[in-house]
């Protein structure tokens, strides 16, 4: 107890500026604290001041001072960032059509402070859905289902032409506009389906046609061919009779060349080989039968087939 009342209490006068060294200390250390701000990369920041709004200065990369409780930084990031769109419209044709739209857009960094008192942080939600819905619609309408397939990058280009100049009302920039689908009904792909089979099978048609044309003028051409052919044999028997017997020589050699190759062996009479031997002997020279009737026998004695030259009456000779 005698230690405790040996114990000297502070004066209050110290007591009171060791308080406010502390408050002193806690208050700098809060305006140090919250008096600067970073504004990171790919962003932009815009101040608002609790007295005059909002500032129309826009804060680049980097850190900048601000007053404490006073002023507030609002962050942006102006990167570009996509949005896809899904939307059901008619086409000129009246056929539904399911199109798919990827939009690249940015806001315009020197607008950022009307942004933020038109529209808020939140921008892109607000207004992309509703115009790109309404420029697909009216687009789309402007051509038959058949053109939007043939004539996509027109539609595309007429869809980001629009939507450039609607976008650009609202500050915000688009980098790059394309169509990611684009799909109609299950009725009109069908009846497309259909209408391809139908004109391959209209093809098919036409070329058979035309090859029945064509068979036809062969017919012709081979008929014509022949009907000379016989014209001319016609006009060759009447001048030259032996022209007849020349053929059925042919012939019998004809006929001598396949027995020959055959396994079996075959007994021929001159019946046989279309030759009358006997009138031919009284037409033709006993010169030049004898000389027909060697090469012939030559003939059948080269192919080794075993005739039977009795048949033949070569005594009458």
């Amino acid at each position: 107890m005698q230690n405790l009342k040996n114990v000297r209490m502070p004066q209050g006068n110290a007591a009171g500026r060791l308080g406010g060294l502390i408050i002193g200390g806690g208050a700098l250390l809060y305006g140090v604290s919250n008096s600067l701000f970073n504004v990171e990369g790919g962003h932009r920041a815009i101040v608002f001041n609790r007295v005059t709004g909002i500032k129309e200065d826009v804060y680049e990369e980097g850190t900048h001072l601000m007053l404490p409780w006073f002023d507030r930084p609002i962050i942006y990031d102006v990167r570009t960032r996509p949005n896809v769109i899904q939307s059901t419209s008619g086409s000129k044709d009246l056929q539904m059509v399911n199109i798919g739209l990827r939009v690249l857009t940015r806001p315009l960094p020197a607008k950022l402070p009307e942004i933020y008192r038109t529209l808020g942080t939140d921008y892109a939600e607000r207004v992309l859905p509703s115009i790109i819905q309404e420029t697909l619609k009216s687009v789309i309408a402007q051509y038959n289902a058949s053109q939007l397939l043939t004539m996509r990058e027109v539609v595309s280009r007429d869809i980001r032409r629009i939507l450039t100049q609607r976008a650009q009302y609202f500050n915000i920039y688009l980098d790059d506009v394309s169509i990611t689908n684009l799909t109609f009904s299950r009725e009109y792909t069908g009846a497309v389906e259909a209408k391809q089979v139908a004109q391959q099978e209209a093809e098919r048609a036409r070329f058979i046609v035309d090859k029945a044309e064509q068979d036809k003028q062969s017919a012709i051409i081979k008929a014509q061919g022949e009907a000379t052919s016989a014209r001319l044999i016609g006009e060759a028997i009447q001048e030259n009779p032996a022209f007849i017997t020349l053929r059925k020589i042919e012939a019998a050699r004809d006929i001598a060349g396949t027995i020959s190759g055959a396994a079996n062996k075959v007994f021929l009479s001159s019946d046989s080989l279309l030759l009358n031997l006997v009138r031919l002997w009284s037409l033709v020279n006993l010169t030049n039968t004898s000389i027909v009737y060697g090469s012939l026998y030559s003939t059948i004695q080269c192919n080794s087939t075993l005739l039977d030259v009795s048949a033949v009456h070569m005594t009458q000779v």
